[in-house]
């Protein structure tokens, strides 16, 4: 599968308005308990993912770096956070919505990427960790036939070196008539069952 702008862009529209969805049913009586990732409470994974797949998808399709404040930020300090992190992501899909964004390469700081590559990780993430802050939750996070089929591309392309840095954890095994979906959040060390991270 080829990762260019008209086969991610609309996956990306799809996940940003699904993460958006979860964002509002996270209530505050959550974000201190456990999330399933690690140590994270929900309230770091949350932050985790609003600064990254919202300011950070942003930042990377204008060619700027992160800022460093946005990163320790608090974000669920403030009540309407979920609001806010839907008004983001907007923003973010609008900066990737020009089609000379998805030309050239990007400055990672540690390497060079080409643009579309960087555009479907930073949309993999926005899934994978919505997913997380969903099941943590008590939510569901749903894809398209042709989302999850992006998500399994993405998974495999990229598990053995995010596992060698920590970001994937084992693959989990699921039944031979797993979903596309479940298979790909179980390459990325995610268990698809219902109840898994729920709290």
């Amino acid at each position: 599968m080829e990762e260019r702008m008209d086969t991610v862009h609309p996956y990306l529209v799809e996940a940003a308005a699904e993460a958006a969805r979860v964002a509002a049913g996270v209530t505050p009586g959550v974000l201190g308990t456990p999330s399933g990732c690690g140590d994270w409470d929900v309230r770091t994974l949350v932050n985790h993912w609003v600064v990254y797949s919202s300011h950070g998808l942003e930042h990377r399709a204008q060619r700027l770096d992160l800022p460093q404040e946005l990163t320790g930020r608090d974000f669920t300090a403030d009540e309407d956070w979920a609001a806010r992190y839907a008004e983001r992501l907007d923003l973010a899909v609008a900066a990737w919505a020009a089609p000379e964004v998805w030309d050239g390469d990007i400055d990672l700081g540690f390497a060079q990427q080409p643009a579309p590559e960087v555009a479907t990780l930073l949309w993999a993430e926005l899934v994978l960790h919505g997913w997380d802050v969903a099941h943590a939750t008590g939510q569901d996070f749903t894809l398209s036939d042709g989302g999850a089929a992006l998500l399994l591309h993405v998974v495999e392309k990229n598990a053995a070196l995010y596992r060698q840095y920590e970001g994937f954890a084992a693959p989990v095994d699921v039944p031979q008539d797993a979903s596309v979906y479940e298979r790909a959040l179980a390459t990325s060390g995610r268990d698809p069952r219902p109840a898994a991270h729920v709290v």
